[in-house]
């Protein structure tokens, strides 16, 4: 059994996740990426995950959900009556993936052709908040880490809302990133071919904020709004290959 305590002191030692017998990247382990910078910068500019577990029924069931993260604890949320948040909450093993694509990797092949991207996969359980006071700080953390500054300018969660609410903690305990950047490799003799090869870059953008019908006259777009993105860091490298 792994000892969650000991991966978590090790974590915070050493400033990168353990590579355990569950985490260690094998198919084309030099893309296998355990410090923290790399897996948080990950995290923190994705939106959605997709969170992955075995049913009642004993069915694999793969869910795709927003999510915050804040220090070493990565927060989903949802409905109390959700189906997902009531059978994560009995302690059940989790899989948690977050895949960013960065460029379709465009080879003179099919076979060598792919695509850059950066993911992190999170294995662990998945523990529920019943702390009203915990539960509003982590959906604060859940609002900053899908648009920073909202949090001040919204209503806050009513006691009932909160409790109409469920929140997960999954510790960032068991967990990699892996990593595909660089442009395509072909096979020697297929550089010669006459075929355009290179890498087709790929980003998220956001578009004009589109004001609510019933919006009251006279409010101004927020600051946070005006030229909102989401913040990209690819300093981490690896060997190119397919």
């Amino acid at each position: 059994m792994i000892d969650a305590a000991r991966l978590r002191f090790y974590s915070r030692r050493m400033g990168s996740f353990p590579t355990t017998e569950h985490t260690k990247v094998r198919r084309l382990p030099e893309r296998g990426k355990y410090d923290h910078e790399t897996v948080y910068s990950i995290l923190d500019e994705g939106l959605i995950c997709h969170v992955g577990f075995i049913a009642a029924d004993d069915r694999p069931v793969v869910i795709p959900t927003s999510y915050g993260r804040k220090d070493n604890r990565l927060y989903i949320h949802g409905s109390a009556a959700s189906r997902m948040q009531r059978i994560l909450a009995t302690g059940i093993d989790v899989c948690v993936t977050v895949t960013l694509m960065d460029g379709m990797v465009l080879a003179r092949s099919a076979f060598h052709s792919s695509i850059n991207y950066r993911s992190v996969v999170i294995l662990g359980k998945a523990k529920p908040i019943e702390d009203s006071r915990e539960k509003a700080e982590a959906l604060y953390a859940f609002s900053e880490h899908l648009l920073p500054g909202r949090w001040a300018e919204i209503r806050e969660p009513s006691e009932q809302e909160l409790k109409g609410t469920s929140v997960l903690i999954i510790e960032l305990d068991q967990v990699s990133a892996k990593v595909r950047t660089g442009p395509p490799i072909d096979d020697a003799e297929d550089y010669s071919l006459p075929v355009w090869a290179g890498v087709l870059p790929m980003e998220a953008k956001f578009g004009e904020p589109q004001p609510d019908p019933k919006l009251t006259p006279n409010i101004r777009v927020p600051d946070y709004l005006k030229g909102v993105s989401r913040k990209s860091s690819r300093s981490a490298k690896t060997d190119a290959s397919k």
